[in-house]
């Protein structure tokens, strides 16, 4: 299943580029689901979590204003607009999987995501994705942390 979800996230970034692309560039009659199924079509043979991919260009593309506000402030220096369109896709997707799919282990969508850069994007594009989700994961956890009660942490006396 795992070569399945890293096959369903290609599909889902190649899905989303389209996307960026054709709404940058002015196109008002794009039809993401078409666009979707005709992305999975390419690869029916040999996927078969649709459902995940379907998902996730959903979940990018419907919370994209508000991933980019979590995004900035993690990387100043490059404002989203400036940030390549590859990477600008890549860091939406994890950040999306990040804080909507649990039952995928915050490594791996971080090393998916690594993964994604290092064959899409360009030459510095996987530090700059590890960095980003690592910081955002770091930030999250510390957040999680700050929320829950300290467990009592005195040993028991032997008498």
């Amino acid at each position: 299943m795992a070569s399945n979800r890293h096959l369903g996230r290609i599909i889902a970034l190649q899905t989303l580029y389209e996307y960026d692309f054709r709404i940058g560039s002015g196109d008002k009659k794009l039809d993401i689901a078409e666009v979707t199924s005709r992305n999975i079509g390419r690869y029916s043979e040999t996927v078969e979590d649709t459902e995940f991919i379907k998902r996730l260009v959903k979940g990018v593309i419907k919370d994209a204003t508000k991933l980019d506000k979590k995004l900035q402030p993690v990387a100043p220096e490059w404002p989203i607009d400036q940030i390549a369109r590859m990477d600008k896709i890549i860091l939406r997707m994890g950040l999306w999987e990040l804080t909507n799919e649990p039952d995928v282990p915050p490594k791996v969508v971080i090393n998916e995501a690594v993964e994604l850069a290092k064959a899409f994007g360009g030459e510095n594009s996987s530090k700059f994705i590890n960095g980003v989700l690592g910081t955002l994961l770091r930030q999250e956890n510390e957040k999680t942390e700050k929320k829950e009660p300290k467990k009592n942490t005195k040993k028991a006396v032997k008498k």
